[in-house]
């Protein structure tokens, strides 16, 4: 879909932004070897996913600024370059020399480079919309928006396909750092390397052209008074949270009914892997249709539903096929809302900067994600199972998710009732584009 010859092809954001959510989520589907290996906790260990939605509150808005007023260049490969520092400081956390034998220090490491990681996240998170906007004409904006912002979840899906299998045993804690560090190094080359301009030549559409956002502080200040893209920062933000606490926690989720952490990998694939045939085909669809609201609202709805399908199918044993499926459907409805609804946040509030109306949202979506985390881990309660957990022996203690699950499901379904009902928004943006276009016509047709 990028023009041949263009200096800021698609596949390399896609690229970056896979490996930063395998760096965010590398560690939860093996949470309970890499505590064992670590000698801390399994709350320690979630605080390594943690810190990505910690940082990210404060940092997302000087990169809210980076974006919309320096231009993707800028943040792609500054982001790069603080994934691929972070990475090889994670991998200091396995390095004898410094970590002497009687110490903990690994995890001090871990955590560090896992921070600079997530000072990068907002960099990242909030480009595709702004990369859609400045790269691709109005009918390819949604599916340009799609197959960057899927990216991230596809990183998700490899670490939960890539962290299982590598770490068998302890010891392999080293080997699944070092993978990891690879591709970000390589991801760090190819984007400072590989990107050489903000924008195209020639601009892609009559928005693009008309380059009039608002300044960030204005921008800002029309979006906390903007009441629909506050109905859809809040409701799509709790959708990342819910989103970034199930990724967290499958592996344990599942852990209590018995199921091994390959399986729970397995789901967290099926997950991200449904989310793509989802966002695809919504995406192509909005881009012929403009339905905008229609299918998100629709996405909504039964994500609701699916979630709950998913809270009550993970209270039963040796049920895999409908554990599998229940998070397959949850992918399917629930990851087909995010690019529509990061293209309705620009068309809600236009014209304020892309980069500033996703990335709001993004924040609102991280600390949402902060408040779930926690909520679900105090909703908890200590389990003792009949048998060997093929999950749990590396643990001390397992715990029964179930009302975390339930307390989970009613937020998806409250969140989307408060959409369905309360959301209605004209398309600014569209319209701006289709006046300038009219005018366009009319100016030249007065020159012939």
């Amino acid at each position: 879909m990028v023009s041949p010859g263009s200096n800021l092809p698609a596949e390399l954001y896609q690229c970056h932004g896979e490996w930063r959510q395998i760096l965010w989520i590398s560690f939860a589907p093996v949470a309970d070897v890499t505590a064992s290996f670590f000698k801390c906790s399994l709350d320690v260990v979630n605080y390594l996913s943690l810190v990505y939605l910690i940082i990210a509150i404060p940092v997302g808005f000087g990169a809210s600024w980076l974006i919309d007023t320096l231009g993707l260049k800028c943040a792609i490969i500054f982001s790069s370059w603080l994934n691929m520092i972070g990475s090889i400081i994670r991998c200091a956390a396995v390095v004898p020399y410094l970590n002497p034998s009687g110490t903990h220090t690994g995890i001090y490491y871990l955590f560090t480079g896992q921070s600079l990681c997530a000072i990068a996240q907002p960099l990242v998170l909030f480009v595709p919309a702004k990369l859609a906007a400045v790269w691709f004409p109005d009918h390819q904006r949604a599916t340009a928006n799609m197959i960057a912002s899927m990216a991230n979840p596809l990183g998700v899906l490899l670490a939960n396909v890539i962290s299982p299998i590598v770490v068998t045993k302890e010891e392999y804690i080293t080997h699944m750092l070092g993978i990891y560090a690879v591709p970000a190094v390589a991801a760090c080359v190819l984007a400072t390397a590989g990107i050489r301009e903000k924008s195209p030549p020639t601009p892609p559409s009559a928005s693009a052209f008309n380059t009039t956002s608002e300044p960030f502080i204005s921008g800002i200040k029309q979006l906390v008074t903007n009441k629909a893209y506050i109905i859809l920062m809040l409701c799509f933000g709790a959708g990342i949270g819910i989103f970034t606490a199930i990724s967290s926690f499958l592996e344990q989720i599942l852990c209590f009914r018995g199921y091994s952490n390959l399986f729970a990998g397995v789901c967290g694939a099926l997950l991200i892997f449904f989310g793509f045939i989802g966002a695809l085909v919504c995406g192509l669809y909005v881009d012929r249709t403009k339905k905008f609201k229609e299918v998100v609202k629709i996405c909504f709805a039964l994500t609701a539903l699916t979630s709950i399908a998913f809270a009550l199918v993970i209270n039963f044993r040796d049920q895999t096929i409908l554990v599998a499926c229940a998070c397959s459907l949850l992918g399917l409805f629930g990851f087909a809302i995010s690019p529509i609804a990061m293209e309705l946040a620009v068309e809600c509030s236009y014209p304020v900067g892309e980069g500033s109306s996703t990335g709001l949202a993004f924040i609102s979506g991280q600390i949402q994600g902060i408040i779930y985390m926690i909520l679900f881990q105090k909703l908890t309660r200590p389990f003792a199972p009949s048998e060997p957990s093929p999950c749990g022996i590396h643990q001390t203690e397992i715990y029964d998710w179930s009302i975390s699950m339930l307390v989970m499901a009613a937020l998806c379904t409250f969140g989307s009732c408060i959409f369905i009902i309360f959301f209605h928004t004209d398309y600014k943006r569209l319209r701006a584009e289709r006046n300038l276009n009219i005018l366009k016509e009319e100016l030249d047709g007065s020159a012939t």
